[in-house]
């Protein structure tokens, strides 16, 4: 460039400021505010270029074996392709994608720490790290496959016969076969281990169901729900595999719901419905072994939590460094470093305590109470990082399309299931203390 071009530039842009008065100010200044104005001019010739997003701050899936890494990545990059695209608008019409139940499939991760019957068998931290990865895109899905993988499949390993488990374990293991879990009743939450309304009683060779079930996970489409009931003879609860189109067995769509709008929950209803003993699960004759299914998963709803938190977290933190305001991107700014900060403290504490709680369950020393008090802090601080994601997008954070809004809602599904925080926290207080405080 000349220097009569340079000149030229120097005099347009003279052109539009006072010289005398701007020189006159300069030589007012000291040497410190020079260092400053200057340090404002250098900063702002510089191009901004965002670092990576990264929710794992510790690098805790360092600890993954290479061929586990994988298969983590994997999944990633199946949520990120498949489901991203359409988890907002499936949410909204509160559907299920029923399409990408095939392509789940070919990932082979259903019932992924179950020994034996087609498992690819992996670590119950891996597990953990699945959960997370789909929670972190859409709470939603994770759930439709926490109820697959964890609790209907659950049911069938941890309460079933060898005979049931060779018949149902491996096609639902390749998704072909969809199942539901059925504990909770419309008058029956929290106090389920006290005793459930839903009765069976044995006639001949089979066992007669009445009773309603509410929010049951996929069971307006699922091929087999695992139904729990007790026993009209000896107040026992025994559990079911009650298969699709049995009689008297009906479920209706519950909705409405401003929560894991593409969960398909149901009422379900049973009236004199037919069981054959075959399909009586032979290994569970008390609560004690449905309470099998439910301490193996609550570490899954721990996870669960720490994904839809994360997922919270980079959308906010991609947001700040997007989203401008007064000329500069609002990641720019003291008060939005701070809430992001606080976000990435309490994410990286609840992963980290999901982290240890599966090495427990690897080595087979995780107790319910440890379940239990996991499962309350990782979802009352998804609870807190969700709320600091959404201020950070300010009005923008309410509108779908932004998707911050779906995770608010979803983490107070999170909050209550599978346990409130409140009957969890009473587990642990009972262990702690000594002293019950159950009613």
């Amino acid at each position: 460039m000349s220097v009569f071009s340079n000149l030229r530039k120097l005099g347009k842009l003279l052109s539009n400021i006072d010289v005398s008065e701007t020189i006159e100010a300069l030589g007012k200044l000291d040497r410190t505010e020079m260092y400053q104005i200057m340090k404002i001019i250098k900063s702002k010739s510089k191009e901004y270029k965002a670092p990576e997003i990264e929710g794992d701050y510790y690098q805790l899936a360092r600890f993954l074996s290479p061929e586990e890494r994988e298969v983590q990545l994997r999944v990633r990059e199946f949520m990120q392709k498949e489901i991203q695209p359409i988890a907002n608008e499936y949410w909204n019409k509160a559907e299920f994608p029923m399409h990408i139940i095939p392509k789940m499939a070919e990932l082979n991760i259903a019932g992924l720490t179950y020994k034996g019957y087609d498992s690819p068998m992996g670590s119950y931290l891996l597990e953990g790290f699945i959960t997370m990865e789909m929670a972190r895109v859409d709470t939603s899905i994770s759930t439709f496959f926490g109820v697959q993988s964890g609790l209907a499949m659950g049911s069938i390993y941890f309460c079933g016969s060898e005979e049931q488990k060779w018949k149902w374990l491996p096609p639902m293991q390749r998704l072909e076969k969809i199942g539901a879990f059925g504990l909770t009743e419309p008058n029956v939450g929290s106090a389920v281990a006290g005793g459930l309304e839903t009765t069976c009683r044995r006639e001949g060779d089979v066992w007669i169901l009445n009773g309603q079930k509410k929010w049951i996970g996929n069971a307006t489409f699922a091929d087999l729900v695992i139904i729990w009931a007790q026993d009209e003879e000896n107040h026992q609860v025994k559990g079911f595999i009650v298969e699709k189109d049995t009689l008297g067995f009906k479920a209706e769509k519950q909705k409405n719901k401003m929560a894991l709008r593409t969960v398909q929950n149901a009422l379900i209803t049973m009236e004199n419905c037919e069981i054959p003993e075959a399909n009586r699960l032979q290994e569970c004759n008390s609560f004690k072994d449905t309470s099998k299914v439910l301490k193996a998963t609550r570490a899954g709803v721990a996870w669960q939590a720490v994904g839809c938190a994360r997922g919270a977290y980079e959308l906010a933190l991609d947001y700040s460094h997007i989203r401008k305001q007064f000329g500069k991107p609002i990641g720019s700014f003291q008060l939005v470093q701070d809430l992001l900060v606080e976000m990435l403290t309490d994410l990286t504490a609840i992963q980290t305590m999901a982290f240890h709680l599966s090495k427990l369950q690897d080595d087979n020393r995780m107790t319910d109470q440890q379940a239990s008090l996991a499962k309350v802090a990782c979802s009352r601080h998804t609870r807190e990082i969700v709320s600091k994601a959404r201020e950070i997008f300010g009005g923008n954070g309410i509108l779908l399309e932004n998707s911050i809004a779906r995770f608010v809602a979803d983490a107070e599904a999170i909050y209550t299931y599978e346990g409130t925080k409140e009957v969890n926290s009473l587990i642990v207080g009972r262990d702690i203390t000594g002293i019950s405080a159950f009613i």
